[in-house]
């Protein structure tokens, strides 16, 4: 299979982003609501006040004051998030911690358990059972029973064509779809994501199957330490068997109604019939990194997800150093303090967990990163950036062999 291909022909933005820099002395989170098995069109009078207060306010949150732009007025989603990805901070949220189905913004969770597991070159050949139990109507990347692929070929199918047949091969390399649904949901746990409940690993519609923009906005900060992650998020195309697979997320390839949008680097969108559209995006603009995740615009215009996400990434980047946030995205649970602090705290046997997938120099939190060139995020060899000095996680690249 030849090289992915990633968007070109632009110059060099930023060599480096720390995509993982929180404040460690957060308020307590607190916790979610139960699951609903049915969710309404309005949002609870009650939701997680994960990350903050005011995040679990039903309605818009945002401070605005002299100099700050005011927010886009057609915005139709039900929920949306716009986060500083550096920070963590929360510039401004609709609905942030509403449970809604995901859709295919669900395969972040999935990419960030699974990734580290499985060496892109190991081979698997596909068998009739790997294919079993998928939905009616499912998006597919062609994967055929009897053919061989790489993992490396199964991620592109993933992240490019949401297929949800590379899904369920994958998934069976990993003992199958109840353990996956098992470690996705530990995973979820891990990263405080609260408002989240997996039901499949693929994002089709189940009843039950729910998260919300805030968690989305974890899944991809927490995957984008990663560089595999990084990589297959940004890819525009890649050869797939004798064929070419183009990337869905029309911010990063374009469509006729929607120019790739300057900076942008991934991440993940989606779309079935409970979700309506759904979209988490990363991008990058004068050295300063946005997330923002939109859920389910109301506006049935094409592509409107991405336009929505456009207009909120504008108003971020123009209202960044200048808006006070309304909440932060909370660190996993593996990097919080110790409730014990010591003198060890933060090396090796401290009773820390390293956060697999990530990179970083034991005891002094520097790392490979990614740097935005073009448009699409990539590896800088030797390049480096700071995750956070406060944060105790030494080894962060020790990888999680299989059973």
């Amino acid at each position: 299979m030849s090289a992915p291909k990633k968007i070109g022909g632009r110059s060099l933005l930023v060599t480096s982003a720390t995509l993982l820099s929180l404040s460690v002395t957060a308020p307590a989170a607190l916790a979610a609501p139960g699951p609903s098995a049915s969710p309404t069109a309005t949002p609870p009078a009650r939701m997680s006040a994960v990350g903050g207060a005011r995040l679990g306010q039903p309605g818009t949150q945002v401070n605005l004051a002299p100099g700050v732009p005011v927010l886009p007025k057609d915005l139709t989603a039900r929920s949306w998030i716009v986060t500083d990805a550096e920070s963590g901070e929360v510039l401004a949220a609709h609905n942030a911690h509403w449970r809604l189905p995901p859709a295919s913004t669900l395969k972040m969770l999935f990419a960030d358990t699974l990734l580290p597991r499985f060496p892109k070159e190991e081979k698997h050949k596909v068998v009739p059972s790997d294919l079993a139990g998928m939905g009616i109507g499912s998006s597919v990347v062609g994967i055929k029973e009897g053919h061989t692929y790489s993992v490396h070929d199964l991620w592109l199918g993933v992240f490019l064509r949401s297929g949800n047949d590379a899904v369920h091969v994958l998934s069976a390399m990993n003992e199958g779809v109840p353990q996956t649904v098992k470690d996705m949901q530990d995973h979820a746990d891990e990263l405080q994501a609260q408002d989240t409940h997996v039901v499949s690993p693929d994002g089709y519609d189940e009843p039950g199957q729910l998260s919300s923009a805030y968690d989305l906005a974890l899944f991809a900060r927490s995957g984008l330490q990663k560089k595999d992650f990084r990589e297959y998020c940004s890819t525009v195309s890649a050869k797939f068997e004798s064929g070419e697979i183009r990337n869905t997320n029309r911010l990063l390839s374009g469509d006729t109604d929607v120019p790739v949008y300057q900076g942008i680097a991934g991440v993940k969108n989606g779309n079935t019939t409970n979700a309506g559209a759904t979209f988490t995006g990363v991008a990058e603009r004068k050295g300063r990194v946005l997330l923002v995740t939109v859920m389910h615009p109301e506006k049935p215009e094409h592509n409107e997800v991405y336009k929505e996400t456009a207009k909120l990434f504008d108003w971020g980047f123009q209202a960044a150093g200048k808006v006070k946030p309304v909440g932060e995205l909370v660190p996993p649970k593996s990097a919080l303090p110790s409730p014990e602090p010591s003198a060890s705290a933060g090396k090796a046997g401290s009773g820390v967990k390293p956060v697999a997938g990530a990179t970083a120099d034991s005891g002094s939190g520097i790392g490979t990163a990614a740097a935005i060139a073009g448009g699409a995020l990539v590896v800088l060899a030797g390049a480096a950036f700071l995750i956070n000095r406060r944060w105790p996680l030494p080894d962060l690249m020790r990888r999680r062999s299989r059973p």
